[in-house]
């Protein structure tokens, strides 16, 4: 099973538009100081932006010519730099992890016992990229580059400066140094300040299609059948993120119930649906991941066009019940049952 980070990822495919964007850009000396790289979480924004800083930091800007592509090879000093998170020209903006799980990593470093997947992804994250980090990028671009070069500052994501953070950057994309680049990624560019938008270049990515994310998740996942593959690939709305989070939680085998529960003109199986609504109600992830695959499930067949009127009822009841069941302190499992119910009779009552 194999996750690979971005800063070490050397494989991505289905953006290969906007990387000739960039690429005819630097051949032609036109590099605005900064982009934006937006579209939907998991499809490789960050990927794209590692292998951008990995190109810039390696490309001799004599022989512009010999580029057809941004491709790095990994036995490059900058691709084995940043794999190591060690390279001196490319400062990377993220959340940190909060004070108590910061401290598990800098003992499990210091003990030079590395955390496995499972132990790495129980780590909690703060809220906002702190605002210090964004003020620090104004010394590290005041800084000469360590061969002459260009100097990278990746933020990933944009969306994670709060107002204070976001301030900050805004002075730096108003008065970038020279021969710097900044690399925005963002989920939800519409949240971004404006004048944080209007300074960056755009590359918009694509949600990647079913053959992309089958072609990955078979990378990927190769103890996966074929079956699977194409199952959870149809069901990750072109997000590999997401088609990876699926496969390793069961996810396909959660929407296939969902779709049987739905769909079955019998009437609902109360049984079936109540041990899937026990199961997510007792621990959270599992609610997380069932709650958003009976959401993908009713807006699939929404977009049919069929029960169009009683389904949007049920669409509007799940996004507020779902909003509602935390502080309310709702019964999850009669929360789920209710709107497992309720689309059931809306795609059987006849029109």
């Amino acid at each position: 099973m194999e996750n690979v980070a971005p800063h070490q990822n050397n494989y991505l495919i289905g953006h290969e538009n906007a990387e000739k964007v960039f690429l005819n850009a630097w051949k032609k000396g036109a590099l605005h100081h900064a982009w934006l790289i937006s579209g939907a979480e998991g499809i490789g924004k960050a990927t794209l932006c590692y292998k951008i800083a990995r190109f810039l930091l390696s490309a001799d800007p004599l022989q512009k010519d010999k580029y057809q592509t941004i491709n790095v090879s990994e036995n490059d000093p900058a691709f084995r730099l940043i794999a190591r998170q060690a390279h001196p020209d490319l400062k990377v903006l993220e959340r940190d992890f909060i004070e108590t799980d910061k401290k598990k990593v800098m003992k499990a470093i210091k003990d030079g016992e590395a955390l496995n997947d499972e132990e790495l992804q129980a780590l909690k994250k703060s809220a906002f990229i702190k605002v210090e980090e964004a003020r620090s990028i104004h010394a590290f671009l005041s800084k000469k580059s360590f061969d002459g070069n260009w100097r990278v500052v990746l933020i990933d994501s944009a969306d994670d400066l709060n107002t204070a953070g976001a301030n900050a950057l805004l002075k730096i994309l108003e008065e970038p140094p020279a021969k710097s680049i900044l690399l925005l990624v963002s989920h939800q560019p519409s949240r971004l300040l404006p004048t944080i938008r209007s300074r960056c270049a755009k590359l918009v990515l694509e949600p990647l299609t079913e053959s992309n994310v089958a072609t990955l998740m078979r990378r990927y996942r190769p103890e996966m059948s074929e079956k699977e593959v194409l199952g959870i690939s149809k069901i990750s709305g072109g997000s590999i993120g997401r088609a990876i989070r699926y496969a390793d939680a069961d996810g396909l085998s959660i929407y296939k119930t969902l779709e049987k529960l739905v769909y079955d003109s019998g009437g609902l199986d109360v049984s079936a649906a109540s041990d899937l609504a026990s199961a997510a109600q007792k621990d959270e992830t599992l609610w997380d991941l069932t709650t958003e695959l009976f959401q993908k499930l009713l807006f699939e067949t929404l977009r049919a066009g069929t029960h169009v009127s009683a389904l949007s009822e049920v669409w509007d009841k799940a996004q507020k019940m779902f909003r509602d069941v935390e502080a309310l302190n709702m019964d999850k499992k009669q929360v789920l049952l209710n709107l497992i119910y309720d689309m059931n009779k809306a795609v059987h009552d006849v029109d």
